[in-house]
């Protein structure tokens, strides 16, 4: 979750609120990456959930890294809550899975460099306090009572409402996580061409990604339970987005949208005000109940735009969201293959030409269908399968025609970083398969092995 914002001036005209998000346009040559993922940590003898504060908790791995390190720590009120460094940050979900939003940078190589440097540290600090880590879509065995919930106002805040607008919303704030990657735009056609790609194509990363078959100690029926989970949320601020695809659609569409999503807070001062299901158009009028009389910031706009949780979202850049948590070396293939996909022309136009006559009903059965099957999936005369190859390979010749090369020049460009999918492709299986399959064979229904084979 973002750290939460300040300042920005009073918004004086709605017309701002879409000049904000055009202001993310920026020419190709400024083009960055920035990598999200989160993991769950745990204690290495007892397997439970990692507390907030004491010896051997989230605190304690917060303080480590900042410590020795070189992390500058991000406070709210007492309590450390996240880090910042060489603009990247860590930061934590509610149920204290440790995130790492990576800075902009211009490469894979680049992007990959500072993942495997973040989880070398944090695996230095784990050491030393007898913790792990691992990376999965959802928390195998940990039931929503054993989840602690850290300091943030805003998770106190948004645990109660989940219950009334969704079935799911605290499963997901406390036992779900996942790696995202973050991408520009040159232009308000560009952003609508990449978002229309990035919404069609999101059920090939889940089932791509497909990591999370199990929740509360048993198989759940699902390749992807995180992609389950999110389908039964909050209607209001989810989904698959049809009005996208739409004639006319833009930053403005994406405001009007945004607007009609109810709100979750305001941040002042350090104190999170609680504004669950009020109305931002409400508070552009000074009429918001939270805060009688005053109008909102650009920073209010800003932090309202990251309540809003589809699969795939508009800021000043745009958020995949679609995929699961996973291991190490599937870190680096999910930026990969979104850049592939979105950062070379001629691989976004073939993209848009596999996907734009899906009507809302296919691109949405798809989602369902992933979820359920991953690369099995089947639906509306689609094999996920034979659609994941041909995305891949769009991508990979994207990465090919980007020649961004690494190692000082041995690598000649990104594409190695998809062969963790293309050995799905070949095998049929996903991280779920492989987990089901050692599940039901060698780990004799003993699920607690996952911890010892699976941690970082």
């Amino acid at each position: 979750m973002s750290i939460p914002q300040q300042g920005g001036g009073p918004i004086e005209r709605e017309s701002q609120l879409a000049e904000y998000l055009a202001a993310g346009c920026k020419p190709r040559d400024q083009w960055r990456i920035g990598t999200e993922h989160e993991k769950f940590g745990y204690c290495r003898d007892t397997l439970n959930p990692l507390p907030y504060d004491g010896p051997r908790s989230i605190k304690a791995v917060l303080e480590g890294l900042r410590d020795k390190f070189g992390w500058a720590p991000v406070m709210e009120g007492a309590h450390i809550i996240g880090l910042t460094k060489d603009g990247a940050n860590v930061s934590l979900e509610p149920g204290g899975q440790l995130e790492l939003s990576g800075a902009p940078l211009e490469t894979i190589h680049q992007t990959c460099d500072e993942v495997n440097q973040h989880l070398r540290e944090v695996r230095d600090v784990a050491d030393k306090i007898g913790v792990e880590f691992i990376g999965l879509g959802a928390a195998p065995i940990w039931r929503h009572e054993d989840m602690p919930m850290m300091p943030k106002g805003r998770y106190r805040l948004m645990t109660g409402y989940m219950d009334r607008v969704g079935s799911m919303g605290k499963t997901m704030m406390y036992r779900t996580s996942t790696v995202q990657v973050n991408l520009d735009f040159s232009s308000e056609a560009d952003m609508v061409q990449k978002l229309r790609v990035a919404l069609a194509l999101q059920p090939v990363a889940t089932a791509l990604f497909a990591n999370s078959p199990f929740i509360d100690g048993k198989p759940n029926g699902h390749k992807s339970w995180r992609a389950r989970v999110w389908r039964d949320l909050d209607a209001a601020r989810t989904g698959m987005l049809p009005f996208v695809f739409e004639q006319g659609f833009g930053f403005e569409s994406w405001v009007q949208y945004a607007l009609d999503v109810p709100m979750y807070f305001v941040y002042r001062d350090g104190v999170y005000i609680d504004a669950l299901g009020q109305s931002f158009r409400d508070f552009l009028k000074g009429q918001l109940p939270a805060l009688p009389g005053e109008v909102p910031t650009l920073s209010d706009w800003a932090d309202h735009l990251t309540t809003i949780f589809p699969e795939a979202r508009v800021k000043k850049f745009i958020e995949m969201r679609g995929a699961d948590g996973g291991p190490w070396r599937r870190l680096c293939a999910l930026p990969a293959f979104w850049v592939g996909l979105m950062y070379d022309q001629t691989a976004l136009d073939a993209a848009w030409d596999l996907v734009k006559g899906w009507d809302a009903e296919t691109r949405d059965a798809l989602r369902v269908a992933a979820s359920v099957d991953g690369l099995q999936a089947d639906t509306h005369g689609i094999k996920m399968h034979d659609l994941a190859r041909e995305v891949v390979a769009l991508s990979e010749a994207g990465l090919k025609t980007r020649a961004r090369a690494g190692a000082g020049g041995l690598v000649p460009d990104e594409t190695h970083f998809l062969n963790a999918l293309k050995e799905s492709l070949e095998s049929g299986k996903t991280p779920a398969d492989e987990l089901l399959e050692r599940y039901h064979g060698e780990w004799g229904g003993d699920l607690t092995r996952i911890y010892e084979e699976y941690k970082y």
